[in-house]
C-alpha cells in the first residue's frame, strides 16, 4: 500500500522507518513521529508552506496565525536561523502541542529558545512591518483576517486558504467565469495587489491536500519598521 501523504492518520514511532534518510525534512519528520500527535497530512502542509515561503521570505519574526500544533512555524525556524523569533497563536491550543514542542525542541535547541505559543485571538497577536505572516488553512474569514491585518502594517504574509464561505465572501463578480473558491482566492489576491503587494500565487502537491493554492505577498515598497513601543 502506498504511504499517502494527504492521510489524516497520525503519525507515530511506527513510521519512524519511512524517514530514515538524511534530509533535513527526513529529521523533522522523525520527531514528528516521536511526539505521536500530528496528522500526516499536517506534517507535508508545513513543509511544503515553510519551504516554498523562505525561498522568497528571509528573517523577520515568523508569526504563525491558526497554528493548530505550531509545527509551520518550527519549520520556518528551522530553515532559517537569521529569524530573530517565531510565535504560534491560536486561540484553542492542541493539548498535544506541548508534545510536539518537546521533541523538537530536544532535537532543535537552537530554535527551541526562540519560539514560543501564545492562545489568544488573531485579533490580538502585535504584528510589525518586519514579521512574516503566515496562516495554514485559516478557516474561512480567518484567511482574510491575516491577510487584512498583515497589510495594514505592511508585513510579508502566506496564506494557504481553506474551508471558502461563499456567502460571505467576496468573489469580485468573478464566479461567472471561475469555479467560486478560486474566484474567492483570486479576490483576495487582486486585493494584495491593490494594497501595494508584490503578489505570488503558487501551489503545493494536489496529493496533500485539495485546498492547495498558496498566495503570497510582499510589499513593493515597504515602509520604515517603527520603533516598538
Amino acid at each position: 500500500m502506498s504511504f499517502d501523504p494527504g492521510s489524516r492518520a497520525v503519525l507515530s514511532p511506527r513510521d519512524l522507518e519511512r524517514f530514515s534518510g538524511p534530509t533535513l525534512f527526513d529529521a523533522i519528520a522523525r520527531e514528528v513521529c516521536a511526539a505521536h500527535c500530528l496528522p500526516r497530512k499536517e506534517l507535508y502542509e508545513s513543509w511544503e508552506v515553510a519551504r516554498r515561503v523562505r525561498r522568497h521570505f528571509r528573517g523577520g519574526r515568523v508569526v504563525d496565525l491558526a497554528c493548530g500544533h505550531g509545527l509551520t512555524a518550527w519549520i520556518l525556524m528551522i530553515l532559517d536561523g537569521s529569524s530573530p523569533q517565531g510565535v504560534a497563536v491560536d486561540q484553542r491550543l492542541p493539548p498535544s502541542a506541548a508534545r510536539l514542542d518537546a521533541v523538537l525542541a530536544a532535537r532543535f535547541p537552537h530554535v527551541a529558545a526562540r519560539i514560543t505559543r501564545s492562545d489568544r485571538e488573531l485579533s490580538a497577536e502585535p504584528l510589525h512591518a518586519e514579521d512574516v505572516v503566515v496562516a495554514v488553512h485559516a478557516c474561512g474569514a480567518l484567511t482574510d483576517l491575516v491577510l487584512a491585518r498583515a497589510s495594514a502594517v505592511r508585513a510579508r504574509v502566506a496564506v494557504l486558504p481553506c474551508c471558502h464561505d461563499l456567502r460571505a465572501s467576496d468573489l469580485a463578480g468573478l464566479n461567472g467565469w471561475l469555479e467560486p473558491t478560486l474566484a474567492v482566492d483570486v479576490a483576495r489576491a487582486s486585493r494584495l495587489d491593490a494594497a501595494g503587494y508584490r503578489v505570488r500565487t503558487q501551489t503545493i502537491p494536489s496529493a496533500i491536500t485539495a485546498r492547495n493554492r498558496l498566495l503570497l505577498g510582499e510589499p513593493r515598497d515597504p515602509q520604515p519598521a517603527r520603533a516598538r513601543d
